[in-house]
C-alpha cells in the first residue's frame, strides 16, 4: 500500500532515545505511513538501533552530517507521499496524530501546515521562559490566530507538523539560511498566501535536553528571529501602509531592537508610543516619543513591539476597543 504520510525523521547520535521516538511513530497505525530516517553521520548506536526494527515502512538514508537542513532535503527525495510529517530522534509522537492531521489538512485546500499542542519534559529540565512559550503557542490553534502572531515568535513546534508537500515545493522546500529552518519556512509559506493552524489536541511531547540547536546555533539566536521577522514583516507593511505613516508602539529595549532590524530592511518608524511618562517627549532611534493619547487611526499604521509580560494583551485589546483592526491597521512583533 502506497503511504499517505511520510515521515521525515532526521537523527545524529540520539541512541538513547531513538527506540522510543521510532517506536512511537510505528504505532501508529491508522493512516499507511512510511518513516524515512535519515541518519546526519552518528558517531553512536542510533543508525544500528533504527535498523533493528526490521519494518518494511522505514527507509533509511545515510546523511552526509551537513545538518538539519540538508538531512530534511535529503529525506524530501526519497518520500513518496503527498504530505509530510516531522519527527525528531528524541521526542514521542501521540497515538491519534497523523489520521487528526491528515484529516485537517484534506478539508482545507489552503492549509498548508497543521501542528498540535505540544508537552515539553522532563519537567526538572524545562526553565520558565520555555513554558511560557509553549504555554503562548498552544494557545493558538485557527488560521487567523497563526497569521495574527507570526510575527511575535514561531507558532509552530517543527517535529509536531505535518505539511502539504505541494506548498512546501511551491516556495522552495526547506532551505539553508541566515536564520532557523522551520520559522523561515513558516515565513514563507505565509507570504505566499498559505496558512498555518494546530489540531486541538495534544500531537507530541518534546524532549528539552542541553545542546539542543535552538539554544546553541546562532542562526536561532534572539537578533536572528528579530533579522527574520523584519525580512518578512517589511513588505507586509509596505502592502498595507496605504501612504500612513509607521509607528511603534514600544519604546523599551523590544521596541527600539525591533525598529533595529527593520531599518536594516529600509523601513523607518515615524514616531514611538509609549505610556511612561518618563520617556514621552524623548527620541528614539532619531524618532519622537508621545502618549497613546495622539495615535491617530487614519493616518498611521501601528506596530505593537512590546516585552514586558501581558503588555501585548493589554494593547491589543485596547486598539480593538478603539476600533482599530489588527492586521489592517495595527500589527503585534517582538
Amino acid at each position: 500500500m502506497e503511504p499517505r504520510i511520510s515521515v521525515l525523521l532526521p537523527y545524529r547520535d540520539v541512541a538513547e532515545t531513538i527506540d522510543e521516538a521510532l517506536s512511537s511513530v510505528l504505532v501508529d497505525r491508522e493512516v499507511p505511513i512510511e518513516v524515512i530516517a535519515i541518519d546526519d553521520a552518528s558517531r553512536d548506536a542510533s543508525a544500528a538501533k533504527v535498523a533493528a526494527f526490521r519494518d518494511p515502512r522505514v527507509v533509511m538514508v545515510r546523511g552526509e552530517g551537513a545538518g538539519i537542513v540538508r538531512a530534511l532535503q535529503l529525506g524530501m527525495a526519497h518520500a513518496r507521499a503527498p504530505f509530510l510529517a516531522r519527527m525528531d530522534g528524541d521526542d514521542v509522537s501521540l497515538p491519534g496524530r497523523f489520521a487528526a492531521q491528515l484529516d485537517a489538512l484534506s478539508r482545507d485546500a489552503r492549509l498548508a501546515v497543521i501542528g498540535g499542542r505540544v508537552e515539553a519534559f522532563p519537567a526538572h529540565v524545562v526553565q520558565d521562559g520555555m513554558r511560557r512559550y509553549i504555554a503562548w503557542m498552544n494557545a493558538l490553534l485557527t488560521p487567523v490566530e497563526h497569521a495574527r502572531d507570526l510575527f511575535v515568535e514561531a507558532p509552530l513546534c517543527h517535529p509536531s507538523v505535518m505539511i502539504r508537500r505541494d506548498a512546501l515545493e511551491q516556495v522552495g522546500g526547506y532551505r539553508d539560511t541566515e536564520w532557523a529552518e522551520d520559522y523561515d519556512l513558516w515565513m514563507r509559506l505565509d507570504a505566499a498566501g498559505w496558512s498555518l493552524a494546530k489540531i486541538e489536541r495534544d500531537v507530541l511531547r518534546w524532549r528539552e535536553r542541553e545542546g539542543r540547536l535552538t539554544f546553541t546555533d546562532p542562526r536561532y539566536s534572539l537578533e536572528r528571529h528579530r533579522a527574520l521577522k523584519a525580512r518578512f514583516l517589511a513588505p507586509k507593511l509596505a502592502h498595507i501602509a496605504r501612504g500612513r505613516a509607521l509607528t511603534c508602539w514600544g519604546a523599551g529595549p523590544t521596541g527600539r531592537r525591533f525598529a533595529r532590524a527593520l531599518e536594516q530592511e529600509g523601513v523607518r518608524f515615524s514616531r514611538f508610543v509609549d505610556i511612561d511618562p518618563r520617556k514621552i517627549g524623548r527620541i528614539a532611534r532619531g524618532a519622537p516619543i508621545v502618549g497613546p493619547d495622539v495615535i491617530d487611526r487614519a493616518r498611521e499604521l501601528i506596530v505593537v513591539a512590546v516585552g514586558a509580560e501581558g503588555a501585548r494583551a493589554l494593547i491589543r485589546a485596547e486598539l480593538t476597543s478603539r476600533g482599530w483592526i489588527e492586521g489592517d491597521e495595527f500589527v503585534c512583533a517582538a
